[in-house]
């Protein structure tokens, strides 16, 4: 007699619904918090990802050209708006 991959597969479960009964319970139910808790952060990686680029254009880089304070410089002509800092 030959043992095929499904006669094993069937020793398998009988032996754990043997002799790991009691276990079997709480196995699952940790199987089952694991669960929730890697979809929960792969859920949770995907919002992430997906905020910052919502518009789908890439990021701007932006650059200081001036001060508010050097407004006495030019004259009062400036591309900032005026501070509103007292």
């Amino acid at each position: 007699m030959r043992l095929e991959g499904w006669h094993i597969v069937i020793i398998v479960v009988l032996a754990l619904v043997l002799f790991a009964a009691p276990k079997l319970p709480s196995m699952a139910r940790s199987i089952g918090q694991s669960m929730r808790i890697f979809k929960s952060e792969v859920r949770e990686m995907k919002k992430d990802g997906t905020s910052e680029t919502a518009s789908g254009e890439p990021p701007v880089e932006g650059k200081v050209v001036g001060h508010p304070e050097q407004n006495g410089k030019n004259g009062g002509d400036s591309d900032l708006p005026p501070s509103n800092r007292v």
